[in-house]
């Protein structure tokens, strides 16, 4: 709480007030991420996805870029989650809301495809882009966003085509 009282120049008094314990710190920090997070996320895809097939595979050319930057320490969310998730409902929820509107964005880009079932494809691409998250982090190897492209790209193309009117 010192460095974060330096950093922030509050006084540890209205920090405590604030977040009375540091589960709620952490959950606070947790929420305002996970908008910037998908923020840019979303900013990406509209700026390089010309197509929904596009789209989707951008979500892994963004991932890359993110690996590849200065300070990338794998998922927030999964790490508080590993640490604090089993003392602090309030982390869980953070991280749950947060992997859920991650999946719910990737059913939005998959229902453009006009493949299979929707809902199932973007669960299956939230697979892959958790485990190139932790892959790339644990190895420090941004190729597993690469890696994890290439096997959307085999999920997107056995998909099903779903007749216009069905």
């Amino acid at each position: 709480m010192d460095t974060l009282r330096t950093a922030s120049g509050l006084s540890l008094k209205r920090l405590y007030q604030c977040f009375p314990a540091k589960a709620d710190l952490v959950e606070a920090y947790l929420r305002r991420r996970a908008a910037r997070w998908r923020a840019a996320l979303s900013s990406y895809i509209d700026e390089h996805g010309a197509t929904p097939h596009d789209r989707v595979l951008a979500v892994f050319d963004w991932l890359a870029r993110w690996f590849s930057g200065d300070g990338f320490r794998g998922c927030a969310f999964i790490n508080a989650f590993g640490e604090a998730g089993a003392v602090s409902d309030g982390v869980v929820h953070a991280v749950r809301d947060h992997k859920q509107a991650v999946g719910a964005y990737l059913t939005g880009l998959t229902r453009d495809l006009g493949r299979g079932d929707a809902s199932a494809l973007a669960q299956q691409l939230l697979l892959l882009l958790d485990g190139a998250i932790t892959t790339a982090a644990i190895s420090g190897d941004p190729a597993a966003a690469g890696h994890a492209r290439r096997a959307a790209e085999a999920l997107l193309a056995a998909a099903p085509r779903v007749e216009a009117g069905g």
